[in-house]
This record gives C-alpha cells, structure tokens and sequence, in this order.
C-alpha cells in the first residue's frame, strides 16, 4: 500500500473532520509510518522446589505497524495516529505457556493462541504549542509507564494533554479508563500490582479511572526537576519528585545523579502506606559507566503502581522490582559502548542488585533478594541490514524466605523499516 493510498484512507475513516484539500496538506506531508519487526524468544527456569511449573518457555514473532499524520492548517490542527499489533505463535505448549509474549486461549487457559493483535487509533488536536489526545494511548511518565519489555506493549485507552507552551517546561495531564495488557487484545479495568511481599490489599477488583499530571521543568542543559501526580481510583494516590543532573568533569567525564521519591496512599479501598526513595549515580569516562544505587521502602505497604507497568524505580530491573515492605537494595552497574573502540551499535551492561529488611508479617523472618543482569546488544548501523537489531538478556533471581528462585533468557531480533 502506498502512502497516498493509507493517508487517503485514513482522512476518509475520519470524514466527520471536514478536511478540505489545503487542509490537509500538512497533514499528507508530515505524516511518517514504520513497520517494527520484532522475534522473541524467552526461556524462564523455575530453580525453587515444588514449583508448580518447571519453566516457561516459548517464540514468537512480533509486527508492530505505526502511523503518525501530521496535523491540518489552522489555529487548532487535526491529526490521527494508528498503531497495528499482531502476535504469533512460533512455539509454545501447555506445560511451558506463560510468558508474557501470548495471549491465552480462553477456552483452554493453559495453552496459548496461535495469534492475537489490536488496532488503536488516537486522534489529536494541536492548538500553538499543546496538543491533545484522545483514543490508545502509552504514557512515559513517573506516575505511569506503559510497559513494552515483551512481544507487543501494554496500550491505554484515554486522554493526554503535552504542553510546552513555557520554555524548559513540560506538562502533561490528563485520565486513563482502560487497559490492554502486553499478552491480550481486550481492554480491561486498571487494577494494581500485588507482586512479591509488598502487603497491599484492596477492597475493588478493578478500576476505570487513573487521573495524572506531571510537571517537568528544564533549568538548564544539566538540571531537571518534576513533579508527578497519579491516582488510581478506589486504589492510591501518588505523588513523585524527580531530580537529574550531569556535572561535566574533567574531558569525556561526568556524574550523572538520578534522585526520585514517591509518597504512596489509600483511596479508600485499600491499604496502601509507601515511602520509596531512590538514588543512582553514574560516573562515565570514555565508552565506560560505572553506577552505584540505593533504593528504600517504608510504611506498611510495598510500592503502589498500576498492574502489568512498569514501575519508576531505580531499582526496577529485568526481573524484580526491589519495592517489598520496608526493603533495602543496593545496585553495582557497569556499562560500556564499543563505539569507544570503532565498534558503534555494540554495547554491554551488566548489573548486580541485593535487597533486604523485607517485611514478611509478625514472627516470620525477614526476605532477601539478590538479582544479576546482563545484557549484550547490536545494532547494524549501515547497509542493507541497517536497524536490525539483536540483544540477549540473561538474569538470575534468588530469594530467602519468599518469592522464586530463577534463570532467564531472551532473546530479541528487531527490525525497524521505516515506510515514509
């Protein structure tokens, strides 16, 4: 299909906008599409004895199509964004489904579909420098991240306000209603994740309303501050603060520190009561970056944040997120960027990370958790293979006294094709 011919259809799907031809010239030119191509194959080993599952295993293939308009002529611009999702199974069983990377078969919930996929539209309003959307939606922001670690992303139904209408101020706003989880096509109420020790309890099963505001201002090249809101309704309320700098030292030197805090409460039907500080700090010289990171929670819950997201933690890794009650962690990261020795495209992290303090409940002692993560990527930065893409990611979890004991494996071919 040509890009006349899928912009055409698209103005046409939205004839109710009253395009004339002038109109939507921009909206023509400006526009762009790329077809992502993404095979995935994961591989979990459950370590612990008495897992009710020996581990999970499974390969798909990804396409993952995205359209963007530009917007029409005026004081207030017109535009849609499209994205198309399909998955497929390449390999999966009953004994080894579970993966994140495909949806279950209702009527057989061990076993996974041969295929799933979604069609999202966003319409989009653009008035000086604010724009508003309206339609599938996937948020980046401290109070909510859509989480796109699998085979397809995890989208949301909703409205979001960007503005930048004051220089080195952005402000986003705005109310989410519904999701659709990174193994699903079907929108489903928002609920809140209970993973690992964290003690939350609530009262509502789901939820069809998480309002947000975040504001982040640009003091200067090397400090930003924010401010987040999030509140998930009949579950929390949120609140976050966010600190970066990068201090230059000496040539091809610098310190970057990565502050956040968060203060989690009830919204009437639940428990939730969190304190989560963060700090990493990166010392980088050359190809190579050294990090060390802390990471603490207190009150009587674990950190709140929407299920299946992922969650704005410096400690929020591969596997776990370190954000049980009252838990302590500490984090050991080295990273290096082989363009540093005429390899650009090439790059290596490695990272280790160990929590403890993790309340468990009267008269039980307290949990421990340690992680490993390493990752190898490379991109192919010219010729007929250019944006190809291949990275291998391997962790190991071990724990005491609660949560699993496992060894991971993924594996991630991508390529990304722009069409125009």
């Amino acid at each position: 299909m040509t890009r006349t011919t899928l912009t055409t259809g698209l103005l046409l799907a939205g004839g109710s906008l009253g395009l004339s031809a002038t109109a939507s010239a921009d909206f023509i030119q400006d526009s762009k599409a790329t077809l992502e191509l993404r095979n995935f194959y994961f591989n979990r080993d459950f370590r612990q004895s008495g897992a009710p599952q020996s581990k999970a295993e499974e390969w798909a293939q990804g396409f993952l199509l995205r359209y963007e308009s530009g917007f029409t002529e005026g004081t207030i611009g017109v535009g849609v964004d499209a994205i198309g999702l399909l998955g497929v199974k390449l390999d999966s069983s009953p004994d080894r489904a579970g993966t994140g990377l495909l949806k279950r078969d209702r009527e057989a919930p061990k076993r996974a579909q041969d295929e799933y996929g979604e069609l999202g539209l966003t319409a989009k309003l653009r008035a000086s420098k604010s724009t508003l959307k309206l339609g599938t939606l996937m948020p980046r922001l401290p109070v909510l991240l859509a989480n796109d670690s699998r085979l397809l992303p995890q989208t949301f139904k909703g409205g979001q306000l960007n503005s930048l209408e004051l220089d080195g101020l952005t402000f986003d706003a705005g109310r989410l209603t519904q999701v659709n989880q990174r193994d699903s096509s079907d929108y489903e109420d928002m609920g809140i994740t209970t993973v690992g020790a964290k003690n939350i309890r609530a009262q509502a099963t789901g939820s069809d309303a998480f309002d947000f505001a975040n504001a982040s201002y640009k003091w200067n090249d090397s400090l930003t501050t924010g401010y987040g809101f999030g509140r998930l309704e009949d579950f929390y309320r949120q609140h976050y603060l966010t600190l970066n700098h990068l201090l230059p030292l000496a040539a091809g030197q610098s310190l970057k520190s990565d502050l956040r805090y968060a203060r989690s409460t009830d919204e009437g039907g639940s428990n939730v009561d969190n304190k989560a500080f963060g700090a990493l700090f990166t010392y980088g010289f050359g190809g190579h970056a050294l990090g060390l990171g802390y990471q603490r929670m207190s009150g009587d819950t674990g950190f709140a944040y929407v299920n299946g997201s992922d969650a704005y933690l410096v400690n929020f890794v591969q596997i776990s997120d370190f954000a049980n009650r009252e838990e302590r962690s500490w984090q050991a990261r080295y990273d290096y960027n082989f363009a540093a020795l005429g390899v650009p495209g090439l790059t290596f992290m490695t990272r280790y990370l160990s929590g403890d303090g993790v309340e468990l409940g009267a008269g039980k002692a307290d949990g421990k958790e340690w992680e490993r993560d390493t990752d190898i990527a490379y991109v192919v930065q010219s010729g007929p293979l250019k944006n190809l893409g291949v990275k291998w990611r391997n962790a190991t979890v071990r724990s005491t006294n609660f949560g699993n004991d496992l060894d991971e494996n993924r594996l991630i071919l991508s390529y990304s094709l722009p069409l125009w």
